[in-house]
C-alpha cells in the first residue's frame, strides 16, 4: 500500500511540474519540484515489493487468518481489554498460598519491632552513661539476633510492648521537663517586668521628691492623665474581650457541629471497613474452593491480552507510517501553494506594469494629439481627424468600463477626500489635459504602490504614540497615509494651539455670530458657492460640510477681528474640513495657519506678508534656478500673477488632491518655509518645458495649468526636500525682513505721491473756480 501511495504522489508531482507557465518561466526557474532531502525526512521512499507486486503474485493463494485471533471482537476492542485485565487481577491472589500472606505479616511486624528498638536504644543512649550505653548494646544485639531467627510470634509481641512502655514513660519525661522549663522562662520573664516597674516607680518617685510644689502638682496632673487613659483602655479592652468571648462561644459551637459530623463520617467508614472485610473473606473462600478454574482463566485471559498487546503493536506502526506519509503530503502541499502563490504574485506584479506602461502610452498618444491640434498649419482635413481621434481616446474610460467588468486598478470619479480625478472642464483642450493627468497619476500609482507605498505605511503603522523627532519629521515630508492622516493633523493642530486652545471657546464664538452679524458675514456668503468647485462635498446643495464651512470662518472673523474675513481662508478652512470632519478641529487648524504659521499681515487688507514672500521667492528662484530665471525676465513674465495663489492658500485647487495633501502633511507641521521649497520644485519639475517656449504668450497660457500635469509625487517631493537643500529658515526670515522694509518704504512713497497728487487736484480743482468767478464778476 504504501508503494502504491508513494507511487501515486510522485505521478502528481510530475503533472505538476510539467504545466506549462509561459508567463512567468523565467521568474520561477528556482522553484522546481523533486522528490527531494526534504520529503526523505518525512517518510523514505518505499521499493518496489517483489512479493506484492505482479503477476504471480496476483495468483498466489490468500493467507489463512490466525486461529489464536478468531475470538476477539473488533467491534468493541476496549471492552476486550477491560475483561482481560480484570481476569488478571481476579487470578493474582490464587498464585500463592495463603500462609504466605501471614508470613508477609509476621516479617512486617518483625521490621517494625526491630525499628522500635532501634529508637529505645538511641533515645537510652542519649540520657545513660557510656558503660550503660556499651552494656546496652550487648544486651540488645542477641536479643535481637535471636528475635529475627525465631520468628516467635507471642515474644515479639512483648517485645514490642516492653519497648511501647520505655517510649512512652520517656516522652512522658521529656514533656514534663518541657513544661518546666517553659513555666520557669514564663515566670523569669515576669520578674524582669516586675523589677522594671519597680526601678521605674523608684525613679518617679526620686524625680517627685526632688522636685518643687509646681512641678510636683504638674507630675500629679500627668498621673491623673494617665489613670483617664489607662482607664479608657481598660474599658476598650473589657468591650474587645466581651466581643471575643461571644466569636469564641460561637468558635465552640461550630467546633461542636463539625465534631459531631466527623464522628458520624467515622462511623459511617467504620461500617464501610466492616463491609470491605466481610467480602475479602468471602471472595478468598471462593477461591479457594476453585483453585484450578482460576487459574486456567487466567491463563487464557494472559493469552489473550498478548494478543491485543501484538494488535496494538502493529496499530501504533501503522498509525506512524500513516504519519510520516500525511507530513510529506502536507509538506508538498505546502510547496505547490506556496510556488503557486508566488506565481499569482508576480503575474499580479506584471500585469500592474503592463496597465501602469499602458497608460503611459496611452497619456503620449493624447499628448501627441494635443500637440497636433495646436500646430497652425495643419489642414483642415487632417485637423478633424486629430480631433475625431481626441474625441474616441476621451471616451476610452467608458468603453473600457463598460466592456472589462473587473480592473486591477480603475480610474475613480472620486478620490479618498471627494476631489474630481478626472475634472469636466468646458474647454476641450483642458479635458484632453485632465485625462493625460489622471492617466499618468494612475501609472505612477501602480509603480509605486509596492515600491514605495507598502514601506512607508508599514513605518507608520510601527511609529506608536506621537511625539517631535527627526524620524515624525522625515515621515510627513513623504507623506501621511489616508487612514492616519486625520489622527496626524489632530495631534499637530492640539500640540500647536494647546496655549491658546480653551474649552468653549468655539462654542462662545458661535453664539456671539447669532447675537449679531459680522461684517464680513455677506462675504463669505458670496465665495461659499465658489469654494473647491472640483470636489463633490462642497458642489452639492445637501452636502454637510457647507454650512459647517459657514460656521468656522464666521467664529474666525469672531477670533481674529484685525483680519475677519479674507479671500482664500475659505479653501484653507475647507481642506482642514475634508480631513479633519469635525468643524471646532477644522477651527483651531485654521487659527494654526493663520496666527502660527504665516507671517503677520499675510491675510490683512494690504497684504503685506504675501507681497513679501514673492519677494523672496524671486531671490530664491534666482539662486537655485538661474537658467529659468533668465528666461522668463527675457521674456517680462511677472511670476507673482502666478505664484501669489499658491502662497495666499498653500496650493489648494493648483496641485492634484494626492500632492496637495503630502504637502500639507509637511507645512502644518513645519510652516511656510514647505511653500517655498514645493514652489521651487514645481519650476523644476517643469524647467525644460518652459524652456523650450520662445513666446511670452505661451509662457503665461502654459503657467496657467502645468501644476495640474504633475503626476510624480515621489519625484516633486525629492526636488522640494533634496534638490533645493540647503535651505536655512535663518535666511529666509532676513530676507523677508530686508524686503518688508523696502516695500514699507514703497507703499510710504506710494502714499506720499498719493497725496500730493490729491492735493494738486483740489489746488487746480479750486484755481478753476477762482478764474470762473471773477471773469462772472468782469462781466457783471
Amino acid at each position: 500500500m504504501m508503494y502504491w501511495l508513494q507511487q501515486l504522489q510522485i505521478k502528481r508531482w510530475e503533472f505538476c511540474n510539467n504545466q506549462p507557465w509561459s508567463l512567468v518561466e523565467d521568474a520561477v526557474n528556482e522553484a522546481q519540484f523533486s522528490y527531494s532531502e526534504a520529503e526523505h525526512d518525512f517518510l523514505p521512499p518505499v521499493k518496489t515489493p517483489t512479493d506484492a507486486v505482479g503477476i504471480k503474485t496476483a495468483f498466489q493463494l490468500a493467507p489463512q487468518p490466525s486461529v489464536s485471533f478468531q475470538n476477539i471482537s473488533l467491534k468493541h476492542p476496549w471492552i476486550e481489554i477491560q475483561n482481560t485485565v480484570h481476569n488478571l487481577c481476579g487470578s493474582r491472589p490464587n498464585r500463592g498460598d495463603c500462609g504466605g500472606m501471614f508470613n508477609s505479616e509476621e516479617t512486617q511486624e518483625n521490621f517494625e519491632i526491630l525499628a522500635e528498638e532501634e529508637h529505645v536504644e538511641a533515645e537510652a543512649e542519649k540520657t545513660a552513661s557510656p558503660e550503660t550505653q556499651e552494656n546496652t548494646r550487648m544486651k540488645t544485639k542477641p536479643a535481637v539476633t535471636r528475635k529475627t531467627k525465631k520468628g516467635n510470634g507471642a515474644f515479639s509481641r512483648f517485645a514490642e510492648g516492653t519497648g511501647q512502655e520505655k517510649v512512652a514513660s520517656l516522652k512522658h519525661q521529656a514533656l514534663v521537663l518541657t513544661e518546666e522549663v517553659k513555666s520557669q522562662k514564663e515566670l523569669v520573664k515576669l520578674l524582669h517586668k516586675a523589677l522594671e516597674a519597680a526601678q521605674q516607680e523608684k525613679r518617679e518617685s526620686c524625680r517627685y521628691l526632688a522636685a518643687t510644689e509646681t512641678d510636683r502638682l504638674e507630675l500629679v496632673r500627668h498621673k491623673v492623665r494617665q489613670i483617664a487613659e489607662l482607664n479608657k483602655r481598660v474599658e476598650a479592652l473589657e468591650v474587645e474581650g466581651k466581643d471575643l468571648e461571644n466569636r469564641l462561644a460561637l468558635k465552640e459551637e461550630h467546633v461542636e457541629e463539625l465534631e459531631a459530623h466527623v464522628q458520624l463520617l467515622m462511623e459511617k467508614n467504620q461500617a464501610k471497613q466492616q463491609v470491605v472485610l466481610k467480602l475479602t473473606e468471602q471472595l478468598s473462600r471462593e477461591m479457594l474452593d476453585s483453585p484450578g478454574e482460576a487459574d486456567s482463566i487466567a491463563a487464557e485471559t494472559l493469552y489473550k491480552q498478548q494478543e491485543e498487546i501484538e494488535h496494538l503493536k502493529d496499530d501504533l506502526e501503522a498509525y506512524k507510517t500513516q504519519n510520516q506519509f500525511l507530513n510529506s503530503e502536507i509538506h508538498q502541499v505546502t510547496k505547490i501553494w506556496s510556488t503557486v502563490a508566488q506565481r499569482e504574485k508576480i503575474l499580479l506584479m506584471k500585469c500592474a506594469r503592463l496597465q501602469a506602461h499602458n497608460c503611459q502610452m496611452e497619456s503620449k498618444y493624447l499628448m501627441m494629439l494635443r500637440k497636433l491640434q495646436g500646430l497652425p498649419d495643419l489642414a483642415s482635413d487632417h485637423a478633424e481627424m486629430v480631433k475625431g481621434l481626441i474625441q474616441e481616446a476621451l471616451q476610452w474610460g467608458v468603453k473600457e468600463e463598460a466592456t472589462v467588468p473587473v480592473q486591477q486598478s480603475p480610474i475613480n470619479q472620486y478620490d479618498d477626500y471627494g476631489f474630481m480625478t478626472v475634472p469636466d472642464y468646458e474647454a476641450e483642450d483642458w479635458k484632453l489635459l485632465a485625462k493625460i493627468q489622471a492617466l499618468e497619476i494612475k501609472s505612477s500609482h501602480l509603480l509605486n504602490q509596492d515600491a514605495l507605498e507598502k514601506p512607508l505605511s508599514e513605518r507608520w503603522n510601527s511609529l506608536g504614540e506621537l511625539i517631535p523627532s527627526s524620524e515624525l519629521k522625515s515621515l510627513l515630508r513623504c507623506g501621511v497615509p489616508v487612514e492616519h492622516r486625520q489622527r496626524v493633523w489632530r495631534w499637530i493642530v492640539s500640540h500647536r494651539v494647546q496655549h491658546i486652545r480653551s474649552p468653549g471657546h468655539y462654542n462662545n464664538l458661535l453664539k456671539q455670530c447669532e447675537v449679531a452679524d459680522h461684517p464680513a458675514s455677506r462675504q463669505i456668503e458670496l465665495d461659499l458657492p465658489r469654494t473647491l468647485t472640483n470636489n463633490k462635498h462642497f458642489t452639492s446643495p445637501t452636502s454637510q460640510l457647507v454650512p459647517k464651512l459657514r460656521r468656522v470662518l464666521l467664529a474666525f472673523s469672531r477670533q481674529n477681528p484685525t483680519i475677519g474675513y479674507c479671500q482664500g481662508l475659505n479653501r484653507l478652512a475647507a481642506v482642514a474640513l475634508l480631513v479633519l470632519e469635525e468643524e471646532e478641529n477644522a477651527f483651531w487648524c485654521l487659527v494654526h495657519i493663520v496666527e502660527n504659521l504665516m507671517p503677520l499681515d499675510y491675510y490683512s487688507n494690504t497684504l503685506i506678508g504675501s507681497q513679501v514672500d514673492q519677494r523672496v521667492f524671486k531671490d530664491f528662484l534666482s539662486e537655485k534656478l538661474p537658467r529659468l530665471t533668465a528666461h522668463l525676465e527675457h521674456h517680462r513674465i511677472d511670476l507673482a500673477l502666478v505664484t501669489f495663489n499658491w502662497f495666499l492658500v498653500v496650493f489648494v485647487d493648483s496641485l492634484i488632491s494626492d500632492i496637495l495633501f503630502r504637502v500639507w502633511d509637511a507645512f502644518l507641521y513645519e510652516g511656510t518655509k514647505v511653500i517655498f521649497r514645493y514652489a521651487l520644485a514645481i519650476f523644476k519639475y517643469n524647467e525644460d518645458a518652459i524652456l523650450r517656449i520662445q513666446d511670452s504668450l505661451e509662457i503665461y497660457q502654459y503657467l496657467r495649468f502645468f501644476t495640474k500635469t504633475i503626476g510624480d509625487s515621489r519625484k516633486l517631493m525629492n526636488i522640494a526636500f533634496s534638490d533645493m537643500n540647503p535651505f536655512p529658515m535663518k535666511l529666509l526670515q532676513n530676507r523677508r525682513g530686508a524686503h518688508r522694509l523696502k516695500l514699507e518704504a514703497e507703499l510710504r512713497e506710494l502714499e506720499r505721491i498719493k497725496d500730493q497728487y490729491v492735493r494738486e487736484q483740489a489746488e487746480h480743482v479750486a484755481s478753476h473756480l477762482d478764474g470762473a468767478v471773477s471773469e462772472d464778476e468782469e462781466e457783471g
